[in-house]
């Protein structure tokens, strides 16, 4: 699965420098409003422990990495212009960033901890600022933009809601005018239960009620992670422990992008090495380092991660897909015994799939043809075979057994 994540939040807030740190591009980075122009995605990679050290084998991944233990899985992350209140009904470059950030499968809000941002997205005074009023401002613009749309398609839904007294055929409906934006009809039936409420309801949904309809949609549809950034400014801290008070139902991560990116550069010049599986940097040649640097570092791992105890990039976007997304990792083989694929690549590839998937999805997600004779599955570890129904659990490796495979 292509997993796609999104890097949201007001202007300024720090997306640009978050994206850099964890992808190595060079994207610019400003002190004005709005400097990303237009939407900019680039790899990264989220990372779990490689089953290579439990089967005792010497792994060569092809469509991951295996660093130090850790398996690298690429993900697609997508820095995205700034938004500012009054973005759902076109201000600033508003009604633009949403329709695109809706290709996302879930979200990473970034919020200027420090408070060195002002109302509009301006640089600012640090401690001027309002973190929580930021995050809520950005996330009421989100919530308004589903409205918008509900709004926009609701006489064609209650047309065709009223034509139909089949309830799955009237979700369809709802399902038909909103698919474009990665909504599907689990995130609709979601939101309905949530709700309480029949689908029929649309027909004489109140504003108030669209609203909360809007919310929850955009919830369940676009989970979210929110990033405390800007940790080594010192008001951080109390921007920091007010989004926790305040925002109950979000998974907070502090960090620092600023100095992140400043630490990876130093490590491209082979001052430092970073482990982003353990979220440290370690010391190659202290004598090459700069004053900045030093402080950098040690801001970094004995604050953020002794005090703060997970924090960092990396963790930020472990959590946005293990937690948030509920992926696991599923390595397929060709050869049960050799843990390879037909050249001897030994465990060549680490696939991310959603919670509830089965052996019959990740055949689909490798070939069409393999899919279209799946018989079973071998479990790798038991020997069992597993039915095309069974539910996939994280770091299974399993080798795919396909009568279109038997016939060749």
């Amino acid at each position: 699965m292509d997993v796609k994540i999104a890097l949201i939040g007001k202007t300024n807030a720090g997306k640009t420098t978050i994206f850099n740190t964890v992808t190595g591009r060079n994207e610019p980075i400003g002190n004005y409003m709005f400097t990303t122009q237009n939407p900019v995605s680039g790899t990264t990679y989220v990372t779990s422990p490689c089953v290579h050290k439990e089967f005792g084998v010497i792994d060569n991944p092809i469509n991951s990495k295996c660093i130090d233990g850790w398996r690298y899985i690429p993900i697609e992350i997508t820095d995205l212009p700034g938004l500012i209140k009054g973005a759902s009904f076109g201000r600033g470059l508003g009604t633009r960033f949403l329709s695109q950030a809706m290709n996302a499968d879930a979200f990473i809000h970034v919020v200027d901890a420090s408070g060195s941002i002002d109302e509009d997205g301006r640089i600012a005074e640090p401690g001027t600022g309002d973190p929580y009023r930021d995050y809520q401002e950005i996330e009421g613009e989100i919530v308004q933009w589903y409205k918008n749309l509900l709004e926009n398609n609701l006489d064609k839904i209650i047309k065709k809601i009223e034509a139909t007294k089949n309830e799955q055929e009237a979700i369809n409906t709802v399902y038909e005018a909103l698919a474009g934006v990665k909504i599907t009809k689990q995130h609709i039936l979601q939101t309905l239960e949530e709700m309480h409420m029949s689908i029929y309801e649309l027909r004489s949904i109140t504003d108030e009620k669209l609203w909360k309809f809007a919310a929850i949609l955009r919830e369940v549809s676009k989970p979210t992670l929110v990033v405390a950034n800007k940790m080594d400014i010192p008001t951080a801290e109390i921007g920091f422990k007010n989004l926790k008070d305040k925002i109950k139902d979000k998974i907070i991560v502090p960090v620092s992008a600023n100095l992140e990116l400043q630490l990876r550069r130093a490590e491209q010049k082979g001052i430092v090495r970073y482990n982003p599986a353990e979220e440290n940097f370690l010391v190659e040649d202290s004598s090459k380092l700069s004053k900045d640097e030093k402080k950098a570092i040690d801001f970094f791992n004995k604050f953020l991660i002794r005090e703060m105890m997970r924090a960092g990039t990396q963790f930020a976007l472990n959590v946005g897909v293990f937690k948030l997304l509920r992926m696991n990792v599923v390595y397929p083989v060709a050869d049960p015994k050799k843990l390879s694929d037909k050249k001897g690549n030994v465990l060549p590839d680490a696939y991310l799939l959603p919670d509830g998937s089965t052996v019959k999805d990740l055949a689909e997600m490798i070939h069409s043809e393999l899919a279209g004779g799946l018989l079973y599955a071998i479990d790798v570890r038991t020997g069992l075979r597993l039915p095309p129904t069974y539910r996939i659990k994280d770091r299974d490796v399993l080798h795919l057994v396909s009568a279109a495979r038997k016939s060749k």
